[in-house]
């Protein structure tokens, strides 16, 4: 993130869309031309990359093979990150003076692999990226609450509704058990982060199940 902008690296500031005729001022901020939720899903998570693959740059200057090869040993979680969007990111990290290029070297046959090292500036990014906590999430809009009220004011049964789910998150649970069990620590440390966030919807079914009744007269069902 830019100390003086408040932003990642390649990405645009928050602005507001000039309202159109007959919609309000106060209309979803864009951002990049993205909606706010796009931003939240797409672009927020290309930011993080960035910043890792910056951190890997940081013990050791690499070309884009050995930071995909690196970042999908220890941050891909079962997603590898595509060629392409590792060099798409190197290619705006250099614009932007947060890495520069070290080398390069024979590939194979193919074209020369430019070798990227960090900039003092890239250093102080990952410094300012770990040292801001991230925005603890409340999850007040919620799929599961969604899909609940939803049953109970259409009349549907609500109680199918909670068991399929339970049914997903126990098997989903199991999934990620297994995993564990055969992972190395990082492995088993996220499949804790995922378990525990299992668990607590689990429980928030239960009291939801518990509670069906009173939810059905609250909505007016």
């Amino acid at each position: 993130m830019d100390g003086r902008t408040g932003r990642e690296p390649g990405v645009a500031p928050l602005r507001q869309r000039t309202p159109s005729p007959g919609r309000p001022a106060s209309e979803t901020p864009v951002i990049a031309g993205y909606s706010l939720s796009v931003y939240s899903v797409c672009i927020v998570v290309a930011m993080t990359v960035a910043t890792t693959l910056l951190g890997l740059l940081q013990r050791e200057p690499a070309h884009g093979y050995e930071l995909k090869r690196a970042y999908d040993e220890r941050f891909a979680g079962g997603r590898p990150l595509a060629y392409g969007q590792v060099y798409a990111t190197l290619a705006r990290l250099l614009k932007h003076g947060l890495v520069e290029e070290a080398g390069s070297e024979s590939g194979d046959g193919g074209p020369d692999r430019k070798r990227y090292a960090i900039t003092d500036d890239g250093v102080a990014d990952v410094d300012r990226w770990l040292a801001t906590p991230e925005p603890p999430e409340a999850y007040l809009h919620s799929v599961l609450h969604n899909k609940l009220v939803l049953a109970l004011l259409t009349g549907r049964a609500a109680t199918e509704v909670v068991d399929v789910q339970r049914s997903a998150h126990l098997e989903q649970m199991r999934q990620l058990t297994a995993r564990k069990m055969q992972g190395d620590l990082l492995d088993r440390m996220i499949c804790d982060h995922a378990l525990l966030h299992l668990e607590a919807d689990l429980r928030w079914l239960e009291l939801a199940a518990a509670r069906l009744d009173e939810l059905r007269t609250e909505v007016g069902a």
